[in-house]
């Protein structure tokens, strides 16, 4: 099958010569034609989900529905009800029979992002559509049928979730019948040049700027050296920060420093507590709460510590001794502490010193502080929970339960 990768560019916006994104486009224009099933594989920010509307404009299910499903945003506990739909009185909350999306795309196509966040039971439910195109509403005991094309997506590796018994073997290999790799950002080369461009000139149309931002020859480098965690995403934002917030036509190496290294996620969330990791979080010994119960743990362990310290320096200031800590000796009557720290900071540990005898009921409890770093998180990116589930260190299924746990909707 020849495919014109020129036409199909220019009628899906696709920006960029890469070879590794030609070939993803000619696979998804030849796999169009067919109804077998799709597993797109990339980073987050790729755009995943522009190859899927690729797919099904150019197949013969383009006049029926196409309908987008993120698996990691919805709830464990509604995802079925969400795809299959459910009976009148099936669950609490049910006030009337509803319709899933495999049954309203009927004849289209369903885009499953994030596959891998799927239920395990959930997984079960989909290869019987899979399989036989068969599918029962929550809370009916009656089998329907749908004639539905499904394109999943994920961003990552399947056959590790398969080895952990996180995702079935047998889905993964009846959805990766044609696998189709969109490749990073960073892998693009001068693909990232042609964006910038691309996304300088939407943006100064879009925020009525009269002339679209330009890189600076030595700019270049920068750009194309960065590793865009974020992919395509990220590069749209650092491009229209600039565009509001730099005077200047010309975009230097320092300036486009700046908003890169701006856009880099913080290390801490709120108080000083460290931001928890996915990797963490994964370990099959904690759970979330005993991650964050043993930070504040040490936390509060550190704190004591240092308290001792300041009190011991205190002690000793007026009697003129050395205070021996590991690598370093500090002589109290020599180098008095008002010497070695400003008045201000000296002042704060005065306060640190009477603070010791605080009665402890007055301090935060563990769930407090929980609650506390859920909502600085979703409150920094504008209850964007995708983003604020990144920076907390969990899944948007486990923000959106600790959500609905804590009654955070209207924070």
């Amino acid at each position: 099958m020849n495919v014109d990768v020129e036409a199909l560019k220019k009628r899906f916006n696709i920006i960029g010569n890469a070879p590794m994104l030609i070939h993803a486009l000619r696979t998804a224009a030849q796999v169009a034609s067919t109804d077998v099933s799709v597993l797109i594989l990339g980073e987050s920010g790729t755009g995943k989900e522009v190859f899927s509307k690729i797919i099904h404009q150019l197949s013969h299910r383009k006049n029926y529905p196409f309908i987008a499903v993120n698996c990691g945003a919805i709830p464990e506990g509604t995802i079925d009800s969400e795809l299959f739909g459910h009976e009148k009185g099936a669950f609490t909350g049910a006030v009337e029979a509803r319709k899933g999306y495999f049954e309203t795309a009927n004849g289209g196509t369903i885009f499953l992002d994030e596959i891998g966040e799927m239920p395990l039971m959930t997984q079960a439910r989909l290869l019987r559509v899979l399989e036989s195109g068969e599918f029962i509403r929550v809370g009916s005991s009656k089998v329907q049928k749908t004639n539905v094309r499904i394109v999943a997506a994920t961003n990552v590796m399947l056959t590790q979730a398969i080895e952990k018994k996180q995702f079935r073997e047998d889905l993964y290999y009846r959805l990766n019948t044609v696998p189709l790799f969109i490749p990073p950002l960073r892998e693009r080369g001068e693909d990232i040049i042609e964006l910038f461009r691309y996304f300088a000139y939407e943006f100064a149309l879009k925020h009525n700027r009269t002339t679209a931002l330009r890189l600076e020859e030595e700019a270049k480098p920068i750009l194309l050296k960065h590793i865009w965690k974020g992919n395509v995403r990220e590069l749209r934002n650092v491009i229209e920060q600039m565009t509001i917030l730099v005077p200047e036509n010309y975009v230097s190496a320092t300036v486009l420093q700046k908003y890169i290294t701006s856009n880099l996620t913080p290390n801490t969330i709120v108080s000083g507590l460290p931001t928890l990791s996915q990797e963490n979080s994964a370990k099959d010994l904690f759970t979330e709460r005993e991650i964050l119960y043993k930070v504040l743990f040490d936390l509060k362990k550190d704190v004591t510590d240092l308290k001792k310290v300041v009190a011991q320096l205190l002690q000793n200031r007026s009697e003129g001794t050395s205070v021996q800590f590991p690598n370093v000796v500090l002589n109290t009557k020599e180098n008095s502490l008002s010497n070695l720290i400003d008045t201000d900071t000296y002042h704060d540990f005065s306060i640190i010193e009477q603070e010791e005898h605080i009665p402890q009921e007055n301090t935060l409890s563990l769930e407090q502080q929980e609650i506390a770093t859920i909502v600085a998180a979703l409150k920094k990116y504008h209850h964007n929970r995708r983003k604020a589930a990144q920076e907390l260190g969990i899944s948007e299924r486990t923000l959106y339960r600790k959500i609905k746990q804590y009654n955070l909707e209207k924070e």
